[in-house]
């Protein structure tokens, strides 16, 4: 069904096929870049990267004559490059092994099979993208607020939470400067996100003006 078409009966490579290889690489690396695009997650370098990586991954392939080992290895090494830069979104990365697969697949000779599964994996991610699953879990953040030894942190800014958040959970406490501060990691949720700066400054006036943290709770967002 999904036939090659860079090497004929001779087994020798097809200029042709290595044209049209090449070419569809980088039209599936288009799409790919497109349906990143309308995941609602764009990125200028991101979106250069998707629509050339098909394209040079099916090139590396070429060279080492179609070699399923050899390509394995070179996506292999791809990854390990990736995991050595900064950590993006799982979403990135899924993308980023979307489009070398379709790189791989492609410089194997089999365009029809790539395209294929172009179009499946990647109508998956854009409506995975799209629906709601896990919204509520991206809502949420982390506060991170420094107070004095002697300051009763159990119910100290209880009233805040009630004013502020659906939801105020403590998850860790430690303490710090020689044991003079503590610091209370809580993972809230607030009812409006204008509300964060009207917190912090409540919190402020309690902890004596000392550090207050509020980010992003990206555990549920990237790995």
């Amino acid at each position: 069904m999904f036939t090659n078409i860079i090497t004929d009966v001779t087994t020798d490579i097809s200029v042709w096929g290595v044209i049209i290889a090449i070419g569809v690489s980088l039209v599936l690396g288009l799409v790919i870049a497109g349906i990143y695009a309308m995941s609602g997650n764009a990125s200028k370098y991101m979106l250069i990267s998707l629509a050339i990586l098909p394209a040079v991954v099916g090139v590396v392939i070429l060279v080492v004559n179609g070699n399923l080992g050899a390509g394995i290895a070179v996506m292999g090494a791809f990854s390990l490059v990736r995991f050595r830069s900064i950590p993006g979104k799982s979403l990135d990365i899924c993308f980023l092994f979307f489009a070398m697969g379709v790189g791989l697949v492609s410089g194997m000779g089999y365009v029809i099979f790539a395209s294929v599964i172009t179009v499946i994996i990647g109508a998956v991610l854009l409506i995975g993208s799209r629906l709601d699953i896990g919204t509520e879990r991206s809502e949420n953040k982390k506060l991170r607020i420094t107070i004095p030894e002697d300051l009763d942190y159990s119910q100290c800014f209880t009233d805040l939470f009630e004013k502020y958040t659906k939801s105020a959970k403590l998850i860790k406490v430690r303490t710090t400067n020689m044991g003079m501060l503590y610091e209370l990691t809580y993972e809230i949720r607030l009812i409006d996100s204008s509300m964060e700066k009207s917190l912090i400054d409540d919190i402020r006036v309690r902890n004596g003006n000392l550090t207050i943290v509020c980010e992003r709770n990206i555990n549920f967002e990237s790995i």
